[in-house]
This record gives C-alpha cells, structure tokens and sequence, in this order.
C-alpha cells in the first residue's frame, strides 16, 4: 500500500460532499456570495429544481480577469489573511472551496465586471478543469449559471428528491437569505414562473410580512435586549397562534443563520404553560454578539454555530422572550364559561354555592291530555305536561342538522342503551355488565378504514364548504401540496392551490370541520403530515396514510352532544372490521362485567 496525494479533481469532488449535497446548497453559496459582494439586488433563477440550472445574479463589486479565474482554485477567499482574521468572521462566503467544490460536479460560467472596468470577463469550468476565459460586455456585478449538477457523479443525481421536494429546500435556503437582509431586493424564478420577488424593505417587520404572510407577520410581537454577552432583536408569535407544524421558526447571529436546539428549548420554556402540547410558536430572532466568541466554522453548511458562554445567552433569551409576552397580556386566561375554572373567592361563597340545588322535576305519568279540553272550544289546556322518553328520545327528536356528519345519515335505531359521559366516552349496557367507549379512538378507527378503502378505490367523499377558506401556507410548502395532489384527493380533500403561497379548501373528507379556524389547522397538520415522508411499498404507505390522516380527523371532531349520536357511533364502529383497538394498537373499549360491578359496592 502506498499514500499518495489525490489528484486536484478528486479532492475537490470530495469537498463537495462537505459543501454540495443538493441544489440548495449551491443557491445558499452563491446567494451570500452575491451579499458579500456588496449587492443591494440579487435574482436566483432555477430550472428542474436546479438539475438544469441555477443562476444568481447580482450588482454588487464584480472580480477583475485575475479574481474571476482564482476564486474557482481551492481555499481561494478574499476574506482571510491571517488565522486571527478566523475570530473575527462577519462575512458569510469566506471558505475558499464553495466555487472549487461546485465546479468540481457542475459546468460553470463565471461572468463579471468591476464598476472601472469597460469590459467584463466570462469564466468556464467543468469537472474541475479551466475551459476557458474570455472577454465580454456584462453590466456590473457577477452573473453565475450553474448547469447539469452532479452531471459527472451519477450516483449523488440519484439522490436527489423528486423536483417539488428539492425546489422546497431551495425556497427554504431562499427565505432565510431574505430575512437575514430586508435592505436587499431579491426575486426567485423556477422555470420561467415567478415565485417571490421581494422589494427592498423598510424594516425586518415588513420583510416578515413579504415573506411569511401578514397573517404571521400581525400576529408577533417585537422583542429587545442587550446586555454585555449579547443583543437580542426581532419578533415572536402570540402564544394562541402557535402551531402543530415546525416552520418559522429562525435564528440568525452577527446576520447569518443557524440552527440551534438548545435556543429552541431557551424560546419554548418562556412560552411554558402559555401553548398547548406539541404547538411551536413562530419566531425571527437576531442575535448579534463579538465575533471572537462565536464558533461558526463547527460545521460544513456553517449552519451550527457554538457561543463561548452558551448559558448566558439561553438565559439572556429566555428572559427577553418571557418579558415581551408578560409585557403583552399573554398569559393563562379566564374561561368564564367553564364555572370550574372561577375562583372561589371566600368561604361565604363556597357555602351559598352548596347551598344550590337544581330544581326537581315531577311527573304525572297517569295524565291524560285527551280528558282536559274545554267545552267551548276543542283546544288543549295550556299546561301542557313533560313527558320523558328513554334515553334515546331526546336524541330522534334533535333537528337533522345538529348531527355529527361522521357517519351514514340513515334512521336505523341502535338496539343497545347507550349514554354520553363529557361528551367523551359513551356507556352502553353489555350482557353481562358495561361497555365504556372512547368516543375519540372510536372516531380514529372508523375514519381509519374509510381512508383504506378511499385509497385503494381512488376515491372519498367529502363535503362542501359553504364558504370556501383561504390558507397562506408560504411557497415552501406549495410544492408539497403539489406533489401529493392525487392522494389528497383521494381523500376527500379538495384544495386547489392559489397563487405560489395560498391555497383553497373547498372540501374536507366527511367528519371534518369546515370552520376556518380548524381549517386552518388542519392544512397545518396535513403538512406535518405529508413532510414525515412516507414509505413507497406497495400497501405500506396506504396504511401509513389513513392511520395519520384518521387521527387528525378524530381529533377534530366534536364532543357528543347526544345519546342517539352515540347510537350512531357505535353502529359504525362494530361494522368495522376490528372495533377493539386503534390502527396504533391503543384499546377502544374497556368493558367492566358484572363481578367487577359488585367489587365497587
């Protein structure tokens, strides 16, 4: 065995698996080259989700003939001269291999021009080999198209996801650029069609807006603080707006962002108490600090950064963020229409409450309505009494529109008793004891199989909106929604996309909720849901599918609000094929038989 040195073009295709594992990051090179090159107006152009191409062009200083063909060599910067120059990094493009490590698995033209230069000067690489430099006319600035990706490394273009999955990574590594610099213009085309093309902002609260929607963008508030280790900046959302699905959520230090779990936690703990289980709030903080105590150069993409004093900042973070919601009014609120939630304000009140009791109904059950009329007139007395029929009449008598839509709307009488306990569980009478049904995984079990059978018969019903609902959902996720168009169909949901940001729902699959509100969260959750990435097996993502989407449906659903609809629930439920437990194994029903009846006497 012999070492030996790698050939120059092998070494830089190994440094574009550190820097190039997908077009994204070739946007996200080029894009914070283009910043630090002084541009105040950047335009990303992609074809094929950037197979075909990906180009930036910008205004910024350009590159002489000699800059033009040394910045393709490998650690070539023009931000580095010393190892101290490494403690004090604002730039974003200083590691010299970016363009060596593009030119290594893509074909390259470089085209620029200084502002005192008369002509520009066209630069080519492929494979890593200088084709050729010529002179040319160029406005100024620096234009870089980026052909055939990975066109020299068959395997990586294998890797690569579908065109709408990779053309969300790109939108995503755009927007953070866009929020990082409200004070540049920038504009993103895929295909020839606009996707974003976003002004020069007056201020990071309307580049928000541009870029996340003014529903996001209403909905934050603003927060500040600087101390000697740090200085906070931005926005977060309101506790209530708080979503299900992870997104809007950016950190950025000295300008440049990063992800950080531990921050995270720093941001949820002040929201403790504040959201419910499993919602993320949206946020956009800046964080500047002295560049000697950040380590940004920990990770390849330069997208996880460590602060020399990591729990000063969580704690510098957590405050500043629980200040601006406490500042705001946004804590635990009153719900006034739940008594149990009143406080109890003296012993007085608590006796006088005790003393209330519900007035107690009689009945006559041998009256006789035929022997009360008048003489003079054929018209019953006006005391007409109260009559009770079992526990299902109350129910048949409800008006139609009032019952759930969740199930076949026929008149067929459940021939067991069944009673609604909170609205959550239903207790029917069995042979030989009771039956205690949870009424969500009930709901989750019966949609679970309508779905199976939607999804192998390519088709579900749903049910109309009355009023169609808009949802801005951001142009990251468009192609998500556009990818898994069929299925959604195929599911009973109807939404059409609007715009390169909104979409349309103008149905939902039977048991769902039309409400906006909800409608809103469930295009939230339906995303969630689709970016988990789901098995191509034959039969495996069929059922994968209807278990996720029949758990969101039996979360939307509402509470029973009588016995015939639990009735009801309880037919389809036993017409199901196994009616014990949830597609997850969870157990449906808990019956309680008679000898465990006497043990509780």
């Amino acid at each position: 065995m012999h070492v030996r040195v790698l050939p120059a073009n092998i070494a830089n295709m190994i440094a574009a698996g550190e820097v190039v594992n997908r077009p994204a990051s070739v946007v996200k090179e080029l894009l914070e080259n283009a910043i630090d090159a002084g541009a105040d107006d950047i335009s990303l152009v992609v074809k094929d989700a950037g197979r075909t191409l990906i180009q930036v062009i910008d205004n910024g200083c350009g590159m002489s003939r000699e800059d033009a063909e040394l910045c393709f060599e490998r650690h070539a910067t023009s931000k580095l001269a010393t190892a101290e120059d490494l403690n004090h990094i604002l730039t974003f493009g200083f590691r010299g291999e970016a363009l060596a490590s593009i030119a290594a698995v893509a074909e390259v033209t470089l085209k620029s021009r200084r502002q005192e230069d008369q002509t520009g000067v066209a630069v080519d690489f492929a494979a890593s080999q200088h084709l050729s430099t010529t002179e040319t006319s160029a406005p100024k600035g620096t234009n870089i198209a980026v052909r055939n990706l990975f066109y020299n490394v068959p395997a990586r273009r294998k890797f690569l996801k579908s065109d709408n999955v990779e053309l969300k990574h790109i939108i995503e590594e755009f927007e953070r650029v866009a929020l990082s610099k409200p004070e540049i213009a920038l504009s993103l085309t895929h295909n020839d069609k606009d996707i974003m093309v976003l002004k020069k902002a007056k201020s990071l609260k309307f580049r928000i807006q541009d870029v996340l929607g003014s529903n996001v963008a209403g909905r934050m508030v603003d927060i500040a603080t600087q101390t000697s280790v740090v200085k906070v900046s931005g926005y977060v959302c309101r506790p209530d707006q708080s979503r299900r699905t992870p997104g809007n959520q950016y950190f950025f230090v000295n300008g440049r962002y990063f992800r950080s779990a531990y921050l995270h936690k720093a941001v949820m703990k002040a929201y403790e108490d504040m959201i419910a289980e499993g919602a993320i709030p949206s946020y956009v903080i800046f964080l500047e600090a002295e560049p000697s105590t950040v380590d940004v150069n920990i990770h390849p993409a330069k997208t996880e950064i460590k602060f020399q004093e990591d729990s000063v900042v969580f704690q510098v973070l957590y405050a500043c963020v629980k200040e601006a919601l406490g500042k705001n009014s946004f804590g635990l609120e009153m719900n006034f229409e739940e008594t149990e939630s009143l406080p109890v304000f003296s012993k007085q009140y608590e006796r006088l409450r005790n003393d209330v009791f519900a007035p107690q109904v009689s009945v006559d059950h041998d009256y006789n309505p035929f022997e009360q009329y008048s003489a003079k007139d054929d018209l019953p007395l006006v005391n007409t009494p109260v009559h009770h029929d079992n526990m299902y009449g109350a129910g048949l008598q409800e008006k139609k529109q009032d019952y759930s839509k969740l199930f076949d709307e026929d008149s067929i009488r459940p021939t067991a008793r069944a009673m609604v306990i909170s609205g959550k569980y239903i207790v029917s009478q069995a042979t030989d004891g009771l039956c205690i049904t949870n009424v969500r995984r009930a709901r989750e079990r019966i949609l679970y199989e309508r779905f199976l059978k939607a999804l192998a018969a390519g088709g579900h019903a749903s049910q109309t909106a009355l009023f169609p609902v808009q949802v801005r959902i951001g142009a990251d996720n468009m192609p998500t929604i556009r990818e898994h168009a069929e299925l959604l169909k195929s599911c009973g949901f109807d939404i059409e996309p609007l715009g390169n940001d909104t979409v349309v729902v103008n149905g939902v699959p039977d048991g769902y909720s039309c409400d906006a509100g909800k409608v809103e969260a469930m295009i939230s959750d339906i995303l969630l849901i689709l970016a988990d990435g789901v098995s191509s097996l034959p039969g495996v993502m069929e059922s994968t599918m209807a278990e996720r989407f029949a758990k969101l449906g039996a979360a939307e659903g509402d509470l029973l609000r009588s016995d015939y609809e639990a009735g009801k629930l309880l037919e389809a439920l036993f017409s199901c094929q196994n009616a014990e437990f949830t597609p997850s194994g969870r157990r449906i029903i808990a019956r309680l038989e008679g000898e465990g009846l006497e043990k509780l006497f």
